[in-house]
């Protein structure tokens, strides 16, 4: 069985050396043209001849160790020259702001997207510590580093964090590959193989295990690419993606009412959240209590995350926007309008299409994890399920956050409920 709190450690251990690694290539790179077929299996970095230009004693290794280089030995960096009008787009989020239904807009965009949705999940499953958190450092640069792979249409990072690890770039285990029209078009359908599991299958058509491979080939034909995040936590991170002269590169913020977002997942994530659904059943909610230090962490990131955006540094000018889903429910043709001319991509009826059949959706479709909703009816769901009190501690503890996004406070149950009073105030976010 393998020791979950060992391998951030090791991971960051590794992290040094393929540090030191990169810049050796970075001196060769105009000297390196690696290219992906479906006939060519990704090439690994030669990371075992790293360890031994660093003296390290192969056998001396804990198995921990061994088995993070095993997965590390897939790292390759492919220098690509970037091509005239293709589109990088990272759309970032946190768990229960709509993110899923978003996402949608992208990928139902067409065969010209290559749109791939939540691969961090991977990275910080594997990061994730016994206590539940993860080693901020080394999942910061993992996140990163994985980002800016896939968006070159390199897998192989990615693969070494799949578990179980995939064989010969195959893999059944993808998370949500089904939520990735990209990854399910005929060209990568491998066929189906007897007696094989995959969780994340194919919902449009019957495939096999994913061959990742292929679907290198694959995002390499796309004239653009999406990727969908709910892990990354600050936006300053992602810097060296923004300076990458391989990638054109936009980040779409999405942001959501923190009050409505605590209702949600005190539903959907019900045991996670049973501290608070206990407090909204009786009782004073202690402030100092750590799931309340969560929630402020997790507010003062979003909104740490936004200023950064909003201020438009250099490296991010013309590369931010951000945008609430109050916004998008209320009027979702105008806001995804808005992200393709930011984005820069062709808005296509095939999206049009699909935003105007899937924000009708009735009670029926329209269920907890489903990117079918009512919009409309979803922006004032949450004022009726979350009791005053528990609205009254999100507001002091994400009180600056609430004020940049635009989201009035409530004084009383009355107003809380009341749906004569909106609140959601007219704002505008400048990102152009």
């Amino acid at each position: 069985m393998r020791i979950k709190y060992t391998i951030p450690i090791v991971f960051f251990v590794a992290l040094v050396i393929i540090e030191k690694e990169n810049k050796i290539i970075s001196r060769v790179s105009d000297k390196l043209a690696l290219k992906q077929t479906p006939q060519t299996p990704l090439q690994p970095s030669g990371f075992s001849h790293l360890l031994q230009k660093q003296n390290v004693s192969i056998p001396s290794l804990s198995k921990d160790f061994m088995l993070m280089k095993r997965r590390l030995e897939n790292y390759s960096v492919h220098k690509k020259v970037k091509k005239m009008g293709r589109k990088h787009i990272l759309l970032l989020a946190t768990t229960r702001t709509g993110s899923s239904f978003v996402g949608e807009f992208f990928n139902q965009q067409g065969g010209n997207m290559f749109y791939v949705f939540e691969p961090l999940w991977h990275v910080e499953k594997m990061l994730t510590l016994e206590t539940g958190g993860t080693n901020a450092t080394a999942a910061a640069k993992a996140y990163r580093d994985v980002l800016q792979q896939l968006f070159l249409c390199d897998f192989s990072l990615l693969e070494s964090f799949i578990d179980p690890l995939p064989v010969d770039h195959i893999t059944t285990a993808l998370f949500r590959r089904e939520s990735s029209s990209s990854l399910c078009e005929e060209s990568i359908c491998s066929p189906v193989i007897k007696g094989v599991f995959e969780r994340y299958h194919c919902r449009t058509r019957r495939c096999g295990p994913l061959n990742l491979t292929m679907a290198s080939a694959s995002c390499l034909q796309k004239e653009h690419r999406v990727i969908k995040s709910v892990r990354v936590r600050q936006l300053e991170n992602l810097r060296p993606l923004a300076e990458d002269p391989r990638l054109d590169i936009k980040f779409i913020q999405l942001v959501r009412d923190p009050r409505a977002v605590l209702a949600s997942r005190m539903v959907a994530f019900a045991a996670k959240y049973k501290n608070w659904k206990e407090w909204a059943m009786g009782g004073d909610v202690p402030i100092d209590d750590d799931e309340v230090k969560k929630l402020k962490g997790n507010c003062d990131n979003i909104r740490l995350s936004a200023e950064v955006g909003l201020r438009q540094p250099p490296w991010l000018r013309g590369r931010y926007m951000l945008v609430r889903y109050e916004d998008i429910a209320r009027f979702p043709m105008r806001k995804a309008t808005e992200m393709y001319k930011f984005s820069g991509i062709p808005f296509t009826p095939q999206v049009k299409s699909w935003i105007l059949k899937n924000t009708q959706a009735s009670k029926q479709t329209s269920g907890v994890y489903s990117t079918q909703k009512n919009s409309s009816e979803q922006v004032e769901k949450w004022r009726f399920s979350l009791p005053f009190k528990i609205a009254q501690v999100v507001q002091r503890v994400c009180g600056p956050t609430l004020k940049l996004f635009g989201y009035k406070f409530v004084s009383s149950e009355k107003m809380l409920t009341d749906k004569s009073i909106s609140l959601i105030e007219d704002k505008i976010f400048n990102f152009l």
